[in-house]
């Protein structure tokens, strides 16, 4: 199911500086979670498979069975949200898989796509919101008002808005070392810009929900779009050091004046 890549030209230089070790592999098929049995094939690529657990404590009763298993002793690389590329630390070396679906991808954006996942291999943040959020993503499911899927998605975008305000950090720098991916950058900013100016508005009329919003609003982070109220209070320096108690916070004190 998956073939090693070759990088070339600005790709590799960024491979070769923020996560030399790394794997980088096309698979053959779309997947929103590899079939474990097609998993466990990266250990014929890798060093030796390390799958990672979590406490069924973390978990709503309520929570959606992949977000489940994804916590439980199977296999799992990829979940719902994670777009086209996919990384993991459950391998040794980490791996970073690419989706059939890149193959239409554009080649600029989708180098960057890649560059992205090596910097947050590099970041050591987590390859998941579960062990980002660990005990507080009951806490989080406590201060909202939405259904298992809607809190999943709400706690997905949260965790992209963390690593984002930490990953610009690096692609801001890019210019002159890697300045086709810094272009890619930020042209993907630009063309999410005029989306998330017009959120509150939107979401006021009924024509986006909330949690739809606040997706796009925090995709932006990662570009370095200031993003309008409330989704402003994530944009912060508080946010990158105080993480997921941060986000609890952020969501308490939002759904209360949601429905004042």
């Amino acid at each position: 199911m998956f073939q090693k890549r070759q990088l070339s030209g600005e790709l590799r230089a960024v491979r070769d500086s923020y996560a030399a070790e790394t794997v980088v592999v096309d698979a053959d098929a779309d997947f929103e979670t590899i079939p474990p049995a097609a998993a466990e094939d990266l250990g014929l690529l890798v060093d030796s498979l390390d799958p990672a657990t979590y406490p069924d404590e973390w978990l709503p009763d309520d929570a959606p069975a992949l977000l489940r298993r994804y916590a439980g002793g199977t296999f799992t690389v990829g979940m719902p949200g994670d777009g086209t590329i996919v990384w993991t630390r459950q391998t040794n070396p980490p791996t970073v898989v690419a989706k059939k679906r890149a193959e239409g991808t554009p080649e600029a954006f989708l180098d960057f796509l890649f560059a992205e996942a090596l910097v947050q291999i590099h970041l050591g943040v987590p390859e998941h919101f579960l062990p980002f959020f660990g005990e507080r993503y009951r806490d989080l499911d406590a201060a909202v008002s939405l259904s298992p899927a809607e809190l999943y998605q709400l706690a997905a975008a949260l965790f992209e808005a963390w690593v984002g305000v930490q990953s610009r950090e690096v692609f801001a720098e890019w210019s002159d070392d890697y300045p086709g991916l810094y272009e890619a950058w930020l042209d993907a900013g630009t063309r999410l810009e005029g989306r998330i100016e017009g959120l509150p508005g939107e979401v006021a009329r009924g024509e986006t929900s909330f949690v739809d919003a606040t997706e796009l609003a925090c995709s932006g982070l990662k570009h370095a779009i200031e993003p309008p109220a409330p989704f402003a209070a994530l944009d912060t320096t508080a946010y990158h050091d105080h993480g997921a108690a941060y986000a609890v916070r952020w969501a308490e004190k939002t759904f209360e004046k949601l429905h004042e």
